[in-house]
């Protein structure tokens, strides 16, 4: 029915839902090992996987239109995943989003063109997928919806400017944006990181 991994609470006795998006290379697997460092005794856990390990084939500033047809295909694919929590039970407020790298990025495109109350969403290391920002591509009101979004100040692939503009973005959109950047250049997902979500989204 889900088309991804699922662990934690079947979804009938979940008080909450998270979906986990992988980055480049990465699997559904390997993110569900995050699940024992996060708050999520109540959760029902669904991690759903790229094609080729990729939800689009280029960088998230890279061309529009190389990244188009796939980055549509994986917006369907959360889009599926998403509606059919929905038609479970579970209600918009209680789903959460979270993602590394690629899988940063397209949550948080995923919410921005789906913007309503959500539980929350996590971003480690990602921005707003495009060449430029462009507005008018999103829609919707997050009404106060937890937003955290964290990365090295100089990670390679993702800009800390992107990352300003994009949580600007989604603040215009009503979200309640926190960004953290770390010093270091890794481009990971730090034990610091995992400890500030469960302080400031996982509550």
């Amino acid at each position: 029915m889900f088309d991804a991994l699922h662990q934690g609470l079947p979804l009938a006795q979940a008080k909450m839902a998270l979906i986990l998006l992988h980055g480049r290379g990465g699997t559904a697997a390997s993110m569900l090992s995050l699940v024992p460092h996060l708050r999520l005794s109540e959760a029902a856990v669904f991690a759903p996987q790229a094609n080729q390990q990729t939800w689009y084939p280029y960088g998230f500033m890279a061309s529009d239109e190389g990244n188009f047809i796939l980055l549509e295909s994986s917006i369907k694919k959360v889009t599926f995943l998403f509606e059919n929590l929905l038609e479970a039970g579970m209600p918009a407020k209680h789903i959460y989003l979270l993602g590394f790298s690629q899988g940063a990025c397209l949550s948080l495109e995923f919410a921005a063109r789906h913007a309503q109350p959500l539980g929350g969403v996590i971003a480690f290391t990602g921005g707003l997928i495009g060449e430029q920002l462009k507005k008018e591509k999103y829609v919707g009101d997050f009404q106060g919806t937890p937003i955290s979004i964290s990365s090295s100040i100089r990670d390679f692939h993702v800009p800390a400017q992107r990352i300003r503009d994009s949580a600007q973005l989604l603040r215009d959109m009503g979200a309640e944006v926190s960004i953290t950047f770390f010093e270091d250049a890794d481009h990971t997902i730090r034990p610091e990181e995992l400890a500030l979500v469960n302080q400031k989204i996982f509550l």
